[in-house]
């Protein structure tokens, strides 16, 4: 009897086990295929695996474009598609399930239900175009598939994950973790009209594990500036190096006039920056207040807001998140809330409802189609008055001379009266903006008389040197606009200013360059560390000398530069989060023991310190690294590894200088940090162009499709 139940229960056990593996992939049922046939579509890799894709319509490419990308990393593209879906945590366990959750609480899904029949019939053709790409791989590689299911996936499904990711380019994480959390919110962009701290890192976002982090350069020259009357563009984004917005470089070709060279981020059908034959531009991460926290006042049961003297129904809406634990998927219970102003999240302050620049729109995914495919400035100008992107900087370039700075922000249409940079009341209508202002309203420099613009994620009023910048008395407090500087900047600022005439060696030198201005925040934290008084301890003091001899670079040439990098880092993050200063002593003991711990003394070589390490065994590359977290040429961070060195994972990744001759014609240069297949280990383009990428050089771009012929490459059809 005791032994028949014993094996009733194991049989209840195994079917429970059972039911928890298998409900998952029975209750997501994919939805049905797109009908997309491409007509004519070919991949050409070049030396380097980078992918060119050609094809007789757009659609054809933006089909070629999702395959090809497959080959290199449907790992990665897998795990944004599931985003999307709202499988992440079936996929990825906790991490994934929230940001499940946060997809259902931002309604990526219902905005994209409603927009995605009133998109231009071009733009629906490449997105599904694109899905059917993602799709054919998958039907031909089956043992890929992570998740049962996932596929097939459909032009709406990569347009959700437009909208997803969006918000969190400009600190949606930081306030959605704040609220969730119970904590006070941190601080936003514009004036400072609070002293309250930012959170800590947190963990997977849509963007990645380390928004806050997220940055860039970006330089323009026009041709008076040029010693050759070219015009140039640097692309120097600073990104992580993997994952799913790890840029993923691209060359397109169509029939239909769509010829560009540039870069991606998983799931998307076309390049966010680069160039074709006209002009490029590249993109800086900008960081207006552009999120709003209204504190609603609800009734006794908590189901109904206040709101201009009447109760509203506060809208609540039962989800079941995916979580994998283990083989098993869980499912557990969740509901999310919304108010007139937007999502809400109730913690123990009370009930908060955050309402942000772009929210419930995918206007984007035709915004950057119509920039791949300007062929003027006007063209390109009309494209950016679409304000479809909510945020960052677009530094811009082309064939005749132009260059300018674009600080793109869908602002807020606020009324005056209210403190923007605090919560606001959520009882009233007053407080409720309902549009944002158009793009004449947007902070813009155009063709300065330096010759030159900049931008490494400091304020917009600082863009082209002494004597050009933008009179920030001439826009609204209300749109909260930046006043932050970075060393970066400072230093783009000071060796413009020292060049005179510019030929492209110079401008490379300056896009490498490794040091810190003795100014701003860095010169107040070395002053800091050198003031501590410790005589009593050696080592400390021994640090302390080393650092008065630090010549001020981190190109791992002079003493000191492994211990000024690790002492810089803490000052740096929370400088750019906008936070007090770290303990100046616990910075310098902590520095001093590891270096002490794992390599004998103070001064080791940068290049033994920091490291770019990626793959294991025989595809395995540990090479040594130079510049620091905010230097020009940006190690911006690392992991520590077991034997104490630091393995970047974020900071420059897709490099490209452009130019224009005088006579209009194009040519660029790029590198990555890896190679193009940066998740197949086996690929002989895993690494390879690593050593390229540590040696501060550049490989060509063949745009040209005779050259990229010319060169040997492999053609074949997906």
């Amino acid at each position: 009897m005791v032994r028949r139940a014993f094996l009733g229960l194991i049989l209840l056990l195994v079917l429970g086990a059972a039911s928890l593996a298998l409900w998952e992939p029975l209750t997501a049922a994919p939805p049905q295929a797109p009908a997309f046939k491409p007509s004519e579509v070919r991949i050409a890799r070049d030396k380097f695996g980078v992918p060119h894709i050609f094809g007789k319509t757009d659609a054809d490419v933006a089909y070629g474009v999702a395959y090809a990308h497959a080959e290199d990393d449907f790992s990665t593209l897998q795990e944004v598609l599931a985003m999307t879906r709202g499988r992440a945590g079936a996929m990825l366990g906790e991490d994934g399930a929230r940001i499940d959750y946060v997809g259902a609480l931002l309604g990526v899904r219902a905005t994209t239900a409603r927009d995605w029949p009133k998109l231009p019939d071009d733009v629906r053709k490449l997105f599904t175009a694109y899905a059917a790409g993602l799709n054919h791989y998958a039907e031909k590689h089956p043992d890929e598939v992570r998740l049962s299911g996932l596929f097939p996936v459909t032009g709406e499904d990569v347009v959700a994950g437009f909208v997803l990711r969006s918000p969190f380019f400009f600190g949606l994480d930081s306030v959605l973790g704040a609220l969730t959390e119970g904590r006070p919110v941190g601080r936003e962009g514009g004036p400072v009209l609070d002293a309250s701290g930012a959170p800590e890192t947190r963990p997977l976002t849509p963007v990645g594990r380390d928004p806050s982090e997220n940055g860039s350069n970006a330089m323009a020259v026009a041709p008076a500036r040029s010693t050759d009357g070219a015009t140039r563009l640097v692309s120097n984004s600073h990104q992580p190096w993997t994952g799913g917005v790890a840029w993923y470089e691209l060359v397109v070709h169509s029939e239909e006039g769509w010829d560009f060279a540039g870069a991606n981020f998983p799931g998307s059908p076309f390049p966010f920056l680069g160039h074709n034959k006209y002009l490029g531009w590249t993109n800086t991460v900008n960081r207006p207040d552009l999120i709003d926290v209204y504190k609603l006042v609800l009734d006794e049961s908590g189901t109904k807001y206040r709101f201009d003297g009447a109760w509203r129904d506060l809208e609540q809406e039962r989800i079941w998140l995916r979580v994998k634990y283990g083989p098993l998927t869980i499912p557990v219970p969740r509901t999310v809330y919304r108010s007139v102003h937007g999502p809400v999240v109730k913690n123990d302050n009370g009930a908060f409802a955050v309402r942000y620049a772009g929210i419930d729109q995918s206007q984007m995914v035709t915004q950057y189609y119509r920039l791949n495919k300007a062929r003027n400035f006007a063209e390109w100008r009309a494209a950016m008055a679409m304000q479809g992107v909510p945020a960052t900087n677009f530094i811009y370039a082309d064939a005749a001379g132009n260059i300018g700075l674009f600080y793109n922000a869908m602002f807020p249409d606020r009324p005056a009266g209210f403190d923007w940079r605090g919560t606001l009341p959520g009882d009233t209508s007053k407080a409720l903006w309902q549009a944002t202002l158009p793009f004449d309203r947007v902070p813009a420099l155009v063709n300065p008389r330096s010759g030159y613009v900049i931008n490494a994620n400091n304020t917009p009023w600082v863009a082209a040197g002494p004597g050009d910048e933008l009179d920030a008395a001439a826009f609204s407090p209300l749109l909260g606009v930046e006043d932050d500087m970075t060393n970066r900047a400072a230093r783009l600022i000071e060796l413009f200013e020292e060049s005179g005439q510019i030929d492209e060696a110079r401008l490379k030198a300056i896009k490498y360059d490794t040091a810190y201005a003795k100014n701003g925040y860095a010169k107040a934290w070395i002053d800091r560390i050198l003031a501590l008084d410790i005589k009593r301890d050696p080592a400390l003091v021994q640090a302390q000398d080393l650092l008065r001899q630090w010549d001020w670079t981190l190109d791992g040439k002079g003493r000191g530069d492994a211990l000024a990098l690790m002492l810089l880092r803490p000052a740096n993050g929370r400088h750019y989060q906008r936070r007090a200063a770290p303990d100046a002593l616990t910075v310098l003991r902590d520095t001093v023991a590891h270096l002490q711990e794992h390599f004998s003394g103070l001064d080791p070589k940068l290049g033994t310190v920091l490291r770019l390490r990626h793959g294991e065994g025989a595809n395995r590359v540990d090479l040594p690294l130079d510049g620091g977290n905010d230097t020009v040429r940006a190690s911006t961070l690392w992991d520590v590894e077991p034997d104490g060195r630091l393995k970047v994972r974020h900071g420059d990744s897709f490099i490209m200088f452009i130019t224009w001759s005088k006579d209009g014609s194009v040519r660029s240069e790029s590198i990555q940090p890896f190679g193009a297949a940066t998740t197949r280990p086996d690929s002989p383009h895993y690494n390879d162009q690593a050593p390229l990428f540590v040696q501060h050089k550049l490989k060509p771009v063949l745009f040209d499709p005779a050259a990229l012929k010319a060169s040997g490459a492999r053609f074949y059809r997906p």
